[in-house]
């Protein structure tokens, strides 16, 4: 195509957006190159753009090809690039290299003040010879993020086979250490660290759902980058199936994040006229990692339908009850919520078709007559006569074998064909992108939401998709069981616009901005243990803010470690998050009911600053120790956690810094009740530390944040809370 037949978008596109800059380079008529992604340079003349242009060729040395090696926002091998391709695919073994053009562009810049100029770039490009149309969207929010994706197009009247389609961002030379995460069910978003060396590291998820062990976040950044210093660009794949994520450095000197979804041999085979578009990708950079952070946090805050009512407190009743649901046991749990300040109830799994146990009924999504017979109107009459709203959980993507649903359509469950896969849980998975399965579920769910007065579904899927293929082909199904989950979820939203929904997966296994997207929360783990919490809060903070994650009390005892923790430590630890309680409250003493209700009421106070303001975590350099918190947007006050998580070799503890204040502003810190009881030695003997008073004392933030204030000795596995505030 002629190049006075492209819309004229300029040859170098400078987009900039809350301290991030990105530039395009779309010289020519190859895909667009990014020249820079990171910190805002200021405003660039045409002529600087140029001269940036200029100054970031390389020097044609030692290429597989001559001249320069233009590695795109999706490489190409045409181009000389012979790390991981953007495109992977074929139609019927040729075409297996795509070399794409302009055609046209669209350039939207939404200017605004201070300079910030973010947009949306649209790029649309052809393939003649492989007969492939693809679009590429790159947008810089306001927010600062980078989001991109691609749809690919087959032109042809023959298939066009699709097994990837990878998005890059370039980093430059100073990222040298990366931060991804790994984990399991109970300890999920474990961070690790590896050095950023030549080669590739790739992180696959084979689950499909995000899974345990997901790269989550993957970021790269200058040497021994943390929380409030160093240079950060992470990446973060808006998918709740099968996905990769990589980091490739050349001996070019070229170094890149990546990431796509994950497809099973032949889930995409794209016919004539057929499309193919890739999950969001997004881009942060930060100076450290709670930069990044708020990025996320504040676009996530953005949406439409981001929750705008204060997060309520909830009572889940799993732990309490499990299978083992009785009306007047109901009764007196919810009397006692209610009495602690609780402002929802939930009813967990076993209230539904023989769900006795774990072994049976998935699917039988009608109200048991066994155990409740009058329906569970008796419950749900009691809950919101209490004044709290009331929820269930359900599993719509699963189904036991041993159910009537699966007697009555075998041929609904998952599999490669002629065989079953292998249990978990007891559980196999429900084909919903099945017509008539979808449809069965959706009328069941959407009976269930209207038959009672349900404001909140606990949405869970407890198991991986192992060999989960369409039935009789056995054609690999992950895909499109992903999208019509999200199709399930947007069409319920649609029907019921004021039910909430809550993403669990056995506990914290899909946690992603592609199921947040259709959901108001996700449940962080099935770890309930404070100590493990400290740090699956921590690192699931890195991408969602505290609104948004559910975060409970547990019971004296966890039931999943066996640890014993004092209720201020495991209440101390919920309160950064969305408030709940799962503990028989029935069980417990006055004396701690009174402690707890202390709690709800500090947290229905704190939670328009909790889930408004930004998250903050100090670089203490004391390992036993940890300082979070939240500090408000206009940095008028600000909440602190001080957390022991072992014994410090240092006695007494020393100072913490407090992050994240106006460090011009001066501040009153003082303890903040119910959790100004330092629990250690040095209290019990009565030495007391002195500013450890109400009164607390004056500083102004940059003292608090350069010298800090002394800490007060704790036991292990101790916290206590101070607030700032700005006089």
């Amino acid at each position: 195509m002629s190049a006075d037949s492209l819309t004229p978008v300029p040859d170098l596109v400078h987009l900039r957006a809350a301290g991030t800059a990105l530039v395009l380079d779309l010289s020519g008529d190859t895909l667009p190159r990014v020249l820079h992604w990171g910190a805002d340079p200021g405003d660039l003349s045409g002529a600087r753009l140029h001269a940036l242009r200029l100054a970031s060729l390389p020097q044609p040395v030692g290429f597989s090809v001559d001249g320069p090696v233009e590695v795109s926002l999706l490489p190409e091998q045409s181009a000389g690039w012979l790390g991981t391709p953007g495109l992977v695919g074929h139609r019927g073994g040729a075409h297996f290299s795509s070399a794409f053009r302009v055609t046209r562009g669209e350039l939207t810049v939404d200017g605004r003040d201070g300079g910030d100029r973010p947009g949306t770039l649209v790029v649309h490009a052809r393939d003649e010879a492989a007969a492939l149309g693809l679009t590429l969207t790159v947008q810089l929010t306001a927010e600062g993020l980078v989001r991109q994706r691609a749809t690919l197009t087959n032109l042809a009247d023959t298939p066009f086979a699709v097994d990837a389609v990878h998005l890059t961002l370039p980093v430059p030379p100073v990222a040298v250490e990366l931060l991804d995460f790994t984990g399991r069910h109970l300890r999920e978003r474990s961070p690790q660290r590896t050095a950023f060396t030549q080669g590739l590291r790739m992180r696959e998820n084979r689950t499909g759902r995000t899974g345990f062990d997901a790269a989550f976040l993957l970021a790269a950044g200058t040497q021994g980058f943390g929380n409030r210093g160093g240079e950060v660009w992470a990446v973060h794949t808006a998918w709740s199936g099968n996905h990769r994520t990589f980091a490739e450095r050349t001996f070019h000197s070229v170094a890149l994040l990546g990431s796509g979804e994950l497809l099973l041999s032949g889930e995409v085979l794209l016919g004539p006229d057929e499309s193919y578009s890739t999950p969001w990708q997004y881009g942060a950079y930060g100076r450290g990692l709670d930069e990044v952070s708020a990025r996320f946090h504040r676009r996530l805050r953005a949406r439409p339908q981001h929750p705008s009512r204060p997060r309520p407190v909830v009572v889940n009743t799993w732990e309490a009850v499990y299978f083992d649901q009785d009306l007047d046991r109901l009764k007196r749990l919810a009397d006692a919520a209610a009495a602690v300040g609780a402002e929802r109830f939930v009813l967990d799994d076993g209230w539904f078709g023989a769900r006795r146990d774990d072994r049976r009924a998935l699917g039988d999504w009608y109200v048991s007559d066994e155990v409740w017979p009058e329906g569970l109107g008796p419950l749900t009459d009691h809950v919101t006569a209490l004044g709290m709203e009331f929820g269930i959980w359900v599993e719509p993507e699963m189904i036991n074998e041993d159910s009537d649903l699966a007697r009555a359509h075998p041929d609904w469950i998952m599999a490669t064909g002629g065989r079953l896969p292998g249990a978990a849980r007891h559980q196999q998975v429900l084909d919903l992108a099945r017509p008539e399965a979808y449809a069965y579920i959706l009328e069941r769910l959407d009976d269930l939401l209207t038959t009672y007065p349900v404001s909140y579904l606990k949405w869970d899927h407890n198991r991986d998709l192992v060999e989960a293929g369409h039935r009789p082909t056995g054609r690999a199904g992950v895909h499109d069981q992903t999208l019509a989950v999200y199709r399930l979820l947007d069409e319920l939203r649609s029907r019921h616009p004021g039910v909430e929904i809550e993403s669990c997966s056995s506990g914290g296994g899909r946690v992603d901005l592609g199921i947040l997207e259709r959901t108001d929360r996700v449940w962080v783990s099935d770890c309930i243990d404070a100590l493990e919490r400290q740090r699956i809060q921590r690192w699931t903070n890195a991408l969602i803010p505290l609104e948004l994650m559910g975060t409970h009390v547990g019971s004296p005892v966890s039931h999943t470690t066996g640890r014993s923790h004092p209720l201020d430590f495991r209440a101390g630890t919920a309160l950064f998050g969305h408030f709940g309680i799962e503990w028989d409250l029935t069980s417990a003493p006055p004396e701690e009911l009174e402690r707890l209700a202390r709690w709800v009421a500090l947290y229905k106070e704190l939670r328009p600053l909790l889930h408004s303001g930004t998250a903050v975590h100090g670089d203490h350099p004391d390992p036993a120790y940890e300082v979070h918190g939240v500090v408000a947007e206009d940095a008028s006050e600000a909440i602190y956690a001080l957390v022991a998580h072992g014994t410090s070799e240092l006695y007494p503890t020393g100072p913490v810094r407090l992050p994240g204040l106006d460090r011009d502003a001066v501040y009153r810190v003082c303890p903040q009740a119910p959790g100004d009881v330092p629990d250690g030695n040095a209290h019990h003997w009565g030495l007391r530390l002195p500013w450890w008073t109400p009164e607390g004392v004056e500083l102004p933030g940059a003292v608090l944040a350069d010298a800090g204030l002394q800490a007060p000795v704790l036991y292990p596995e101790r916290l206590v809370l101070v607030r700032a505030t700005r006089v």
